[in-house]
């Protein structure tokens, strides 16, 4: 090969990578209007919110507990600079144990059931707990943490999208 053929190939290669990258993310948040075990209608996007996470989870997931308490104070710290968290539950978990762990530990978000597994699906159909969309104040999804989230990383990523 030569130089040129290989300069050509590395551009090639440069820009597909770029592009399956630009797929992964950037993408707008499906508009679904849903209904939180409270009976609060929601969209899982609103204009309003500068910064809106939409946490997958289930009662039987040990990192979905472990890191529910972090979420709390987030929420709690930043709900007045427009944060939003959403927590929808699998739909294999029982509708009774999601209402019992959300009102044991006081969850101050919205808690949705995914009964028939539309909302996993419309995310890429998302089957790992804790998945969480973290989705900016234009409505596009900015990354997609699959496993416990890292508390400081994200602390540091709501500052800069709540500040700006």
């Amino acid at each position: 090969m030569t130089k040129r053929s290989l300069w050509l190939l590395l551009v090639l290669v440069t820009l597909l990578v770029l592009f399956f990258l630009s797929l992964a993310t950037n993408k707008k948040v499906p508009e679904i209007a849903v209904n939180s075990i409270t009976g609060e209608a929601i969209k899982l996007y609103q204009v309003k919110n500068n910064f809106t996470i939409i946490n997958f989870w289930a009662t039987d997931c040990p990192g979905c507990i472990k890191e529910m308490p972090g979420l709390t104070n987030v929420y709690n710290q930043l709900k007045g600079q427009g944060l939003q968290i959403i927590a929808v539950s699998m739909s294999y978990d029982p509708p009774n144990q999601v209402l019992n762990f959300t009102q044991k530990n006081k969850i101050p978000f919205p808690v949705v059931l995914d009964v028939d597994g539309q909302i996993a699906r419309s995310f890429g159909d998302i089957r790992l707990t804790p998945t969480s969309i973290l989705i900016d104040k234009n409505g596009k999804i900015i990354d997609k943490v699959i496993g416990e989230l890292d508390f400081n990383k994200l602390n540091a990523l709501l500052k800069k999208h709540l500040n700006s």
